[in-house]
């Protein structure tokens, strides 16, 4: 790589350092060609301004830091698109024989037959390419390729020049720059620090102005307006989780496998919106998500009531093909004309609202959008992965088995409070993906209250945000009752208690929860849930659970200078009641549950994390879940689970 030390330099040195530039790019030859011609250009043109004028080796200086700072971004565009690609086709690996062996059991996978020939079971899926992960990825790429340059606009220090005799560029000098500009135009801001008696350089020792305070880093890969109509974005999730052998006198239907596992998910999502009536006080936002979701949890996430990758389908023979995910309409209803600000997001799009409003959600929609969030522990992209501490695990929320839902919800916002109504499908059998339309027969309802004040601010600075909220719910399904079951069993008539033989349309199951958060410090956050229902009834849509109880946190990075990284810890512990203890104990199955006996005990999860910020969109996680009495088992357990994660915001 050329170094230039002195400003006497000729035109055919220009075009060797800049043609390394665009030899650096690998465009194509065509492409090339184009890139060297306009860089060539520019280095001709500043080279003859600098030899008949001799005041622009500020441009030339300029030049040769663009050069090298544009070397290091492609270096690094063209390590991230690596390791992208490393990520989405790390199952392939198995065909290298670094996992040995495959699960054929799902169409949707591709099989190596080759490496079937370990009786352990690795179903690590090998998918096959989805088509919205790689349009993400391919924008990705053109994002990185056209904006390398663009780090050029950092001021840097130049080079001291021999005697200039002038403090500023001249008409010769500025239209170099702009012929610089010119194949960049629009991607690229190019900044130069002209230095002389007005205009020192910020922070200098003599006539230093006050220094620009820096821009808020980017977290995604692509910048997003706050005032366009329009919302285009998009997230691609990997979750990867193994398992070793532990106890087990013995096994069910859906227990937890006793086998050495490591399973991986995706989830893949564009999110769109649109501003139909962008008015501050009546806001109309359209909502349209589509997602992809494959891959497999550990044992096919079955044997645990907290189970521990949330994107986890729980379905394995439903179909990867893209589906609709979210399609809302939004309306904003301004009861005042003060309003507040708001972050705009992919489910909210105005950037300022009123004060005092009602909100209007019809559509298909997830419940977890709006109701028991919590800012520390309910995202599994970012934070915990643990069904039951991103959600209240006694919620049994309407929701289909990827977890949507079609309805309506009414809010209520005033300044430190809210209150929220929901009323959604359920659907036709337990975990199903069919919902019954039929709500004169099939329904669940919720409701919410908020505060936004923490359990702890009589006791803390009140600056220090926090937030309680409590929830209820009332389902009506074609349900089963565990009792019932039971009493059938012993009465003779089946061979094995069986939910599905007391299902009827009056069934009601219903129950609370309280959720709460609190800020200590500005990098400390603590959390809590609590959630009951009277799981007399059968576990119908989210997870088997009739107890919960929560707590737990998380740490910024801000102490160790990365202050995008966090950790987190949180501990849970999942129960269930007598009614259902017994089904399970005489040889039931639920939709996650049934080791063919039961010797119970509560289900005790220990959850940690790190996730680290990358650069810009790009995070990776490792974590860890230890689990005490699988399923509510004692006899089984513990074990542990080893979680790494992968996450792109675009």
């Amino acid at each position: 790589m050329t170094r230039i030390n002195s400003f006497e330099i000729g035109a055919h040195q220009v075009d060797q350092i800049l043609g390394e530039i665009g030899g650096n790019l690998f465009l194509g030859s065509v492409h090339q060609m184009e890139a060297d011609v306009c860089l060539q250009h520019l280095g001709h043109q500043a080279v003859d301004a600098s030899t008949n004028r001799g005041e622009e080796h500020q441009l030339i200086a300029a030049i040769l830091v663009a050069r090298e700072r544009a070397l290091h971004c492609v270096e690094l565009a063209a390590q991230l698109l690596h390791a992208l690609q490393q990520l989405y086709f790390f199952p392939i690996l198995m065909r290298h024989g670094l996992i040995s062996s495959l699960d054929n059991t799902h169409p949707g996978y591709g099989i190596n037959q080759e490496g079937v020939y370990n009786p352990f079971l690795y179903s690590m899926p090998v998918r096959r390419p989805s088509p919205l992960l790689l349009a993400l990825a391919v924008l990705a790429g053109a994002f990185l390729l056209t904006g390398t340059l663009a780090a050029a606009q950092t001021p840097a220090d130049l080079p001291s020049a021999p005697e200039p005799q002038r403090a500023a560029l001249s008409d010769g000098g500025e239209q170099a720059l702009r012929v610089f500009m010119a194949p960049m135009a629009g991607s690229v801001h190019f900044e130069l620090a002209a230095s002389g008696a007005d205009g020192a350089t910020e922070g200098g020792a003599e006539g230093a102005g006050p220094t620009a305070p820096p821009a808020a880093e980017t977290l995604t890969m692509f910048p997003h307006s706050d005032t366009a109509p329009y919302w285009i974005s998009g997230q691609a999730n990997s979750i990867l989780q193994m398992h070793g052998h532990f106890h087990s006198p013995y096994q069910g239907t859906n227990s937890l496998i006793d086998d050495v596992e490591a399973k991986a998910s995706e989830v893949t999502t564009l999110y769109l919106g649109y501003q139909l009536h962008p008015n501050t006080r009546y806001n109309t936002d359209l909502i349209v998500d589509v997602e992809n979701a494959g891959g497999r949890g550990i044992s096919q996430a079955l044997g645990l009531a907290g189970e521990t990758n949330l994107d986890v389908v729980r379905n394995p023979n439903l179909s990867t093909v893209p589906y609709l995910s979210h399609g809302e309409i939004h309306q904003i209803i301004g009861l005042t004309d003060a309003t507040t600000d708001q972050d705009r997001g992919p489910f909210a799009l105005a950037t300022k609202v009123p004060v005092r409003r009602f909100e209007i959600r019809i559509g298909k929609m997830s419940l977890p959008d709006t109701f028991d969030i919590n800012s520390a522990g309910s995202d599994s992209h970012l934070q915990f992965t643990n069904w039951t501490i991103d959600n209240n695990g006694a919620w049994d929320y309407p929701a289909d088995t990827r977890g949507y839902t079609v309805g309506g919800v009414l809010e209520y916002d005033d300044r430190i409070w809210s209150a929220r109504y929901a009323i959604a499908a359920m659907p036709t059998v337990a975990n199903g993906i069919t919902l019954d339309w039929a709500f004169s027969r099939a329904y669940g309802q919720n409701w919410e209250f908020e505060l936004r004040k923490g359990l702890f601010a009589p006791m803390l600075n009140s600056r220090r945000e926090g937030a309680v909220r409590v929830l209820s719910y009332v389902n009506h399904a074609h349900m089963g009752d565990y009792r019932e079951s039971v009493q059938q069993y012993l009465a003779g008539k089946v061979a094995t208690p069986d939910i599905t033989q007391t299902e009827k349309f009056s069934a009601v199951k219903y129950g609370f929860g309280l959720n709460t958060e609190q800020e200590v410090t500005d990098s400390l956050r603590l959390f809590a849930r609590f959630g009951w229902n009277e799981d007399q009834h059968e576990s119908f849509a989210y997870t088997e659970v009739g107890q919960t109880v929560l707590f737990g946190g998380d740490l910024s990075g801000h102490d160790w200078h990365r202050v995008n990284d966090k950790v987190g810890a949180a501990f849970v512990s999942n129960a269930i009641k007598r009614d259902h203890q017994n089904y399970l104990h005489y040889g039931g199955l639920g939709f996650l549950l049934g080791d063919g006996n039961l010797n119970y005990g509560r289900e005790n999860i220990l959850e940690w994390y790190y996730n680290a910020h990358v650069w810009h969109g790009l995070y990776g996680m490792v974590g860890g879940s230890q689990i005490e009495n699988p399923g509510y088992n004692r006899d089984r357990g513990p074990v542990y689970v080893s979680t790494i994660r992968a996450h792109i915001d675009f």
